[in-house]
């Protein structure tokens, strides 16, 4: 369909539609809506100029998406790298997706959100996806997530060194969402590789609210060693379950935990963490969105590693 086709049937000229698509401060909002409702009748997204600076960053909205903090961290690493990159910005709520259709951009940025597999059909833009490990990659993504692997190895070596016999895990999240399943069979594939028992049922994946439950239960078995994973601060209310039982870090149980700025350096004691390298990513993220934008070809997945940071809790 041609925009003069929708000028057409919204019954308006076709500059009319141009300036609707522009987002022109002088269009009355009846004939704005007139114009957006006709073009997601006929399944019509507008083909923008790539010149215009407008990039759209997308966030998750699940309660139990397990990354708060990676969200919370790599988008201000990503207005950062977009600002000195003379990029204009938008964030959009996923739960708001729709209006997509409403925004002129020339790219977006999705933060572990899953992708309309029609994605390239609609839009026709770039779009780099953080912190997914896609299950099925989709014509227009670009995927750019951490190893989880590697940091679940990097976590349990660290108990391993420390002498450790049992280790246990606490993956904030639920089944399914996010990375979570990846992360639990990352850890239970190191307790294999480092000799500890790979038991199933060391490793729980669960909401806050749970944390002192499953605590009760990994104790309870006998672990002397425990990784608090994903967002929701699980360092610190982990830390705080086995004080309730009366455990001290690192006298009685070593704690290693996800990296949590501006808090996990101050618990008491300090907790070893693993951590993603936030503005690493993002860098890559604007460095492929431009490259896309230019109609170069990028590598489809790039995988990045954790890092180890060593304090006091282990």
């Amino acid at each position: 369909m041609k925009i003069q086709e929708i000028a057409a049937l919204a019954k308006v000229s076709t500059a009319t539609v141009s300036r609707v698509f522009s987002h022109h401060p002088n269009i009355r909002s009846e004939v704005r809506e007139r114009v957006l409702e006709v073009a997601r009748k006929h399944n019509y997204y507008p083909r923008l100029s790539v010149k215009q600076k407008n990039v759209v960053i997308i966030t998750p909205y699940e309660q139990l998406y397990p990354a708060a903090e990676f969200v919370e961290m790599v988008t201000s690493e990503l207005i950062r790298e977009l600002a000195q990159n003379n990029f204009r910005i938008e964030i959009l709520p996923h739960d708001n997706f729709e209006r997509l259709g409403e925004i002129s951009f020339c790219g977006a940025v999705g933060i572990g959100i899953e992708p309309p597999p029609e994605w390239d059909e609609w839009f026709s833009r770039p779009l780099v996806i953080l912190d997914k490990i896609p299950a099925r990659k989709i014509p227009g993504a670009v995927y750019i997530h951490s190893d989880e692997k590697q940091g679940m190895e990097i976590a349990v070596s660290r108990l391993a060194q420390c002498g450790c016999r049992k280790v246990g895990a606490i993956l904030h999240g639920a089944p399914g969402q996010g990375n979570v399943d990846c992360r639990k069979k990352g850890i239970l594939s190191a307790l294999r590789k480092f000799r500890l028992p790979p038991e199933e049922s060391l490793v729980k994946i669960c909401s806050s609210e749970l944390v002192l439950e499953e605590m009760g239960k990994l104790l309870q078995s006998g672990i002397d060693g425990v990784f608090c994973g994903g967002g929701g601060n699980f360092g610190g209310i982990g830390a705080y379950c086995l004080s309730l039982y009366g455990k001290k870090i690192p006298e009685d149980i070593r704690l290693v935990s996800s990296e949590r700025h501006r808090i996990s350096r101050y618990c008491i004691p300090a907790q070893t963490t693993i951590s993603p390298d936030y503005r690493q990513m993002a860098q890559i993220a604007i460095c492929r969105l431009k490259a896309l934008i230019r109609g170069e070809k990028v590598p489809v997945e790039t995988v990045l590693p954790y890092s180890l940071i060593l304090r006091d809790s282990t």
